[in-house]
């Protein structure tokens, strides 16, 4: 029951977004490393500090831009508030990383880090298209469709790099 209240509110939450678009460039990120791929610790180490990068100008620019548009500079907790937006953006980018950390450990190869970030990403992509179709009252059937549509795209993004290479 407690699982399911915080998977509500996550999904009711801004963070959904945010995640989704972090997962979106990890994914992207996992496809450009793989043409030439390094060892599994300096990938983990390309995907986290990319992530954070990514994160940071996501801060960065959300301050900018209502501080702008605002016309006043931001208080703690609103500053707290976008913090905690960006996390969830270095989050989803970041990912993947767990996967070429356990390739470094021994725990496989980088063959299957690559394979298990690519397509993780993709599953996450297509699980978020799924719940957010649920809880925007569509039916089960339009929901798997929902996720379907979102997984082709995915799956085009990671068929396309293997045409492409």
């Amino acid at each position: 029951m407690r699982l399911r209240r915080g998977l509500e509110a996550h999904l009711g939450s801004r963070d959904v977004a945010r995640v989704i678009y972090g997962a979106v460039v990890g994914l992207a990120l996992v496809l450009a490393l793989e043409a030439h791929p390094p060892g599994p610790g300096e990938a983990a180490g390309l995907l986290l500090g990319a992530a954070v990068a990514v994160g940071l100008a996501e801060l960065y620019s959300e301050i900018i831009g209502t501080e702008a548009r605002e016309r006043r500079r931001l208080d703690r907790p609103a500053l707290r508030g976008m913090a905690g937006e960006a996390l969830a953006v270095v989050l989803g980018a970041g990912f993947p990383a767990v996967f070429f950390v356990l390739a470094a450990a021994g725990a496989f190869d980088i063959d299957t880090a690559f394979k298990l970030s690519k397509w993780s990403g993709v599953v996450l992509l297509c699980g978020y298209a799924f719940l957010g179709a649920r809880l925007a009252g569509f039916t089960a059937v339009r929901s798997l469709v929902h996720a379907a549509a979102v997984g082709l795209v995915g799956g085009a993004l990671v068929a396309l790099k293997a045409l492409l290479h």
